[in-house]
């Protein structure tokens, strides 16, 4: 679990360069409720603290919620999302190892379907905006919503690239007009969305390296949105988008490389996680292209923890000397 925490700090460190202190703040207090939601579950639970907190799964959680959320959010919609993902999605089912879904994704699914707004409302990246928030100022925002007296709320925040590509398309413009009029850019000459998914792939890479995740999922999430997002650009490139822009956009490389492969809730076998990684990759293509919703990754893994049982029972590898 700490491995995965620190293969996660490229991608931080990515999102605090374009999003800044918002980032920071959320990670803190995601992290600081999940701990004290473990501990007071494991006291009502009567088990022992020590053993369960120092395996580093509730901050993993909280540290995967926190890194999908808007930087400014309102402290509150992140301390229930948190509180949602470790006491309902992991506790109320046995704890670690019991649980059939990906708490992180849980908790970030309630906070979308409750919060659509809120959650759609991103902090304008800082290259964007000129009025980069400190520290302070980013605390007031998401522990008070007060903004800073020299700019407003709507300076502040927009639509990520994959909400803003929708919201264009839905005005008839063109995936070419789109990405000419800079409208997907998070700074000015530099693609800073295609910056921070680097950043995860280059960590997700390093957990390949180090034997902690297998390569099946990611590369069975990433290959099968590559071939469908190709063939659908192919067919309309005015409006659907190429498929760099979808695996280097959104929670693509977070999801295929530290959510998809969350050990207890994915496919164990190694055919089963191919077919797994790619069932999550054709329904956050789905979603994103024609769901309501501008990223998918989030209920694509829920779904396919539904079937991954199914596929493990169906794609066990042979035993060794059985010649059937």
């Amino acid at each position: 679990m700490f491995t995965v925490a620190a293969a996660l700090i490229p991608g931080v460190i990515a999102l605090v360069w374009l999003y800044g202190w918002g980032v920071v703040v959320n990670l803190t207090l995601a992290s600081a409720t999940a701990v004290l939601a473990e501990a007071l579950v494991l006291h009502l639970r009567k088990r022992p603290l020590a053993p369960f907190l120092s395996d580093g799964s509730a901050i993993v959680t909280a540290l995967l919620l926190g890194a999908a959320l808007p930087p400014l959010l309102p402290w509150w919609m992140t301390v229930i999302g948190v509180l949602f993902a470790v006491v309902v999605a992991k506790h109320l089912y046995g704890g670690l190892g019991f649980n059939p879904f990906n708490p992180a994704m849980v908790g970030y699914a309630v906070l979308l379907i409750s919060f659509p707004k809120e959650m759609s409302t991103w902090a304008a990246p800082l290259g964007n905006s000129g009025n980069a928030l400190g520290l302070i100022d980013s605390a007031r925002m998401i522990f008070l919503s007060v903004a800073p007296s020299s700019a407003s709320i709507d300076m502040l925040t927009g639509a990520s690239p994959l909400d803003a590509l929708r919201t264009q398309l839905g005005l008839e413009r063109t995936v070419e007009d789109i990405i000419r009029g800079n409208t997907l850019r998070g700074l000015p000459g530099v693609s800073g969305y295609e910056v921070i998914n680097l950043a995860f792939l280059l960590g997700g890479v390093w957990l390949i390296y180090k034997r902690v995740i297998g390569w099946q999922i990611p590369v069975g999430m990433i290959s099968t949105m590559v071939t469908i997002a190709a063939i659908s650009h192919w067919a309309d490139p005015a409006h659907y988008a190429s498929p760099l822009f979808h695996i280097l956009s959104g929670a693509t490389m977070l999801g295929a490389f530290f959510i998809a492969t969350d050990p207890v809730t994915a496919a164990t076998s190694p055919r089963g996680r191919l077919i797994y990684g790619a069932g999550i990759g054709v329904l956050t293509y789905v979603i994103r292209a024609w769901g309501g919703y501008p990223d998918g990754v989030a209920f694509a893994v829920l779904l396919m923890n539904i079937a991954a049982p199914t596929i493990d029972y169906y794609t066990k590898p042979r035993v060794f000397g059985d010649e059937r």
